[in-house]
């Protein structure tokens, strides 16, 4: 009978993922798959410059994101020096602003009457359009790389902890040098954390939404699927560019897989002391300098958003003229960030909720119970991490004009409550997946088993000593999803469609876009779900240390 339950829960664990995640896929594809319209996005040379834009953004992000995080993740495994254990709570910081959010920020800083022009004039230099042009696409592929640095530095930091340094130690008794210790060893080694973190970025910054949107940035697949939604019943174009960009997106991690995925060499340090090599005098000092140098870049669009939030007048000023709390009181007084902030919170909460169920069972049939078909279900919960949130959310815009059911139960303009709720839930259970999973995996079943021959009942030992054991795991899991989901874009700028439903990121958006004050008021806006995010992400560092970056692997 237990066997039958866990079996039972298992199969409705499919049912949902098949429902909710596969079958928006396909109606993706069904809908967009006609040869004819592949054509004319191939034929048409503003689809077709969208998508080179998309992946030269893709192509460009990942480089700087690599170079960043690669050598801040040597520094960090290789020396012993002042600071070291805040570090990783200190790579997260650029983190607590979604890049959506960053770009208000990154316009106060490179605007054509932005910081760095006002310096620029004050020492008697003429003022550069670094937004004009192709400035645009550089500004989007640096805010990209700005917020996304942290995942990649995540996993190769964990990879890094996984290499044995007896390894390098004989190849240095052998005589191998520094540089061919590192080309021929240690980067081999690494394949599987730049791959965990390199496939992530790489397939977030070809589909990511919010910042081209908001730097105006309109020739890419993403926004021109966007742009298109108004036409959608008479233009099924945007389900062919979406078709495409879930196509190119599955070709990146694959080319992803098969270059850095091949001959991969397993090596897991042993019970030995740290090999790290411990730094004195000012030496002590410069690896915590060049992580300190690479957060204050990072959060120099957080900087701006707060002092423009603040300000009275940032035009044309290297600081603001003066301060006031009038545009947070705006903020509070518009008709749409209050209603936002409580629809935001409905969504994300329901989220969570089915997030964290369907994250816990997952992780208990494959590890505790072993089922058969488990491994399975686990790849497809992983898969929202390989898929763009512009796919998911159209399939789900597609069942609720195709499917009768999915009609009355998801109508993005009556009340999309449970269509947010369920895309945003799919979108993050991944995050409880792993973090469910590192829990279970690190949790002795013994404990289980004592508690079964003393009589418990299975839900008893669930509820008494599972649940417990695992609780830390669950709720860096649960915030996650919920923080990602309070500031989801993607799902958001699509499904919401009225503004007594918008969440979040929706508000901002459109406050952005008002003449005036609009800017400022949304800065105000961004200051506090930047608090928020903060928050949830340094509790979840606090909880898990250096582990966090398990949450953000395939």
């Amino acid at each position: 009978m237990r066997r039958f339950l866990q079996y039972l829960m298992l199969a409705a664990l499919a049912v949902f993922l098949g429902a909710f995640l596969l079958l928006p896929i396909g109606t993706v594809i069904e809908e967009g798959c006609s040869p004819a319209l592949i054509r004319e996005v191939f034929r048409n040379p503003v689809y077709v410059e969208g998508l080179l834009n998309s992946l030269a953004i893709a192509g460009v992000t990942t480089f700087l994101v690599f170079c960043i995080a690669l050598v801040l993740a040597l520094l960090y495994d290789r020396y012993d020096f002042f600071g070291k254990s805040s570090c990783n709570l200190l790579m997260l910081l650029p983190m607590i602003l979604p890049p959506f959010v960053g770009a208000l920020g990154f316009q106060q800083v490179l605007g054509h009457y932005g910081i760095l022009n006002s310096i620029l004039v004050r020492c008697g230099f003429a003022p550069v359009d670094f937004l004009g042009g192709n400035g645009k696409f550089w500004a989007v592929c640096i805010m990209e790389a700005l917020h996304l640095y942290p995942i990649f530095y995540l996993n190769l930091v964990t990879a890094l902890g996984n290499i044995d340094p007896a390894l390098e130690e004989s190849a240095a008794n052998l005589g191998a040098g520094r540089l061919r210790r590192f080309f021929r060893i240690k980067l081999p080694l690494l394949r599987s954390g730049i791959l965990a973190g390199g496939s992530i970025v790489l397939i977030w910054s070809f589909t990511e939404l919010g910042t081209p949107l908001m730097f105006q940035y309109n020739r890419t697949t993403s926004v021109q699927i966007l742009n298109g939604l108004m036409e959608l019943e008479s233009n099924p174009v945007p389900y062919t560019l979406v078709l495409v960009m879930l196509v190119f997106s599955a070709l990146l991690y694959l080319l992803a897989r098969l270059s850095l995925g091949r001959h991969e060499i397993a090596s897991t340090k042993g019970a030995t002391a740290s090999s790290a090599q411990r730094l004195t005098g000012f030496f002590r000092l410069l690896p915590l300098l060049a992580f300190l140098a690479v957060t204050a870049v990072a959060v120099l669009p957080h900087t701006a958003l707060i002092l423009n939030a603040f300000s009275t007048n940032y035009y044309g000023t290297i600081l603001p003229e003066g301060f006031t709390l009038d545009h947070f009181r705006d903020a509070l007084g518009s008709n749409l960030v209050l209603p936002s902030v409580g629809n935001s919170l409905r969504y994300s909460a329901l989220a969570t909720v089915i997030a964290a169920t369907a994250g816990i069972l997952c992780g208990l049939a494959s590890v505790r119970w072993k089922l058969k078909g488990a491994t399975l279900t686990d790849l497809l919960a992983m898969l929202p991490l390989a898929v763009p949130g512009v796919v998911v959310a159209f399939g789900f815009l597609g069942m609720s004009v195709k499917y009768p059911w999915a009609a009355r139960c998801f109508n993005p303009v009556e009340n999309p409550l449970w269509l947010l709720a369920i895309a945003y839930a799919v979108r993050r259970i991944p995050y409880v997946v792993r973090s469910v999973t590192a829990g279970l995996e690190q949790t002795p079943e013994e404990l289980e088993n004592a508690g079964r021959n003393f009589g418990a009942s299975p839900f008893r030992v669930l509820r008494r000593i599972t649940l417990p054991l695992i609780a830390a795991n669950v709720l860096v899991g649960g915030l996650f999803a919920f923080s990602f989901s309070m500031l989801e874009v993607s799902d958001s700028l699509i499904l919401a469609q009225k503004s007594e439903f918008y969440p979040i990121t929706r508000a901002l958006y459109e406050l952005a876009h008002v003449l005036g004050s609009g800017p400022a008021t949304a800065s105000a806006f961004g200051v506090w779900t930047m608090l928020f995010l903060g928050a949830t992400i340094i509790a979840a560092g606090i909880l898990v240390g250096k582990k966090i970056g398990s949450i953000f692997r395939f």
